[in-house]
């Protein structure tokens, strides 16, 4: 299957560089390109992407408002947004998971992790290195609540075992790291994932932890 991709950075060096790595990929092709928010509207519209390589920062409207006008809650087109950034703006990548995104890279990621981040999103998982994740939220904890407040009513719906992988989704393992710390196989993993998804009605695994650190669920800085 070929994924169809649209680059979106306000730099066209930067679009030219990402445009050079995914064609040299037989199953990657690049769509098109914007270089703000409202040309990645228009464009998502006409091309039908399967994923948007989206930039935080530009012109006219930023790629977390594009986010959530492409992936936000209640829509379920077939695009997919990766998010790219530089440390010095986190504090925009928590607001774009939060509006829809699948996952983000940083802007030197290596060619390879690049390819296989966009293959892994075009295929409904997400991508968010664990070590990152942890250092995002650990990073913006005063953004979030302090853990003293009750779970959501949303939680009861979840069996015990469902919470206890929700608990470890949040902090950034694996499926195969999970089955090994509760002792089950990767397929049972994956299918109590499944369930906590559509249970909370949430896209994928990256919202599911932004959900567990909003909801008090984990402790920013617990391990």
């Amino acid at each position: 299957m070929t994924i169809r991709v649209l680059l979106v950075d306000d730099q066209p060096l930067l679009r030219t560089g990402f445009r050079m790595i995914l064609e040299a990929e037989s199953d990657l092709v690049v769509v098109g390109e914007a270089g703000d928010g409202q040309q990645a509207l228009d464009q998502v519209r006409a091309l039908q992407p399967d994923v948007v390589l989206m930039d935080i920062r530009m012109p006219r409207m930023d790629g977390v408002e594009a986010t959530r006008r492409i992936s936000g809650p209640g829509r379920d087109g077939p695009a997919k947004v990766l998010v790219l950034t530089t440390f010095d703006l986190d504090e925009y990548v928590v607001e774009a998971l939060r509006a829809g995104a699948s996952g983000f890279l940083l802007k030197d990621v290596p060619a390879e992790e690049l390819v296989q981040a966009i293959r892994v999103v075009a295929d409904g998982a997400a991508m968010l290195a664990p070590s990152v994740t942890r250092r995002l939220l650990d990073m913006y904890a005063t953004k979030l609540p302090s853990g003293d407040e009750a779970p959501p009513q949303a939680l009861t719906v979840l069996t015990e075992r469902e919470v206890e992988v929700l608990r470890l989704v949040a902090k950034g393992l694996s499926n195969a790291e999970i089955a090994g710390e509760l002792f089950v196989s990767e397929t049972t993993v994956k299918t109590h994932v499944g369930h906590v998804l559509t249970k909370l009605q949430l896209r994928d695994r990256v919202q599911a932890a932004v959900y567990a650190y909003e909801s008090g669920l984990v402790r920013p800085g617990a391990l």
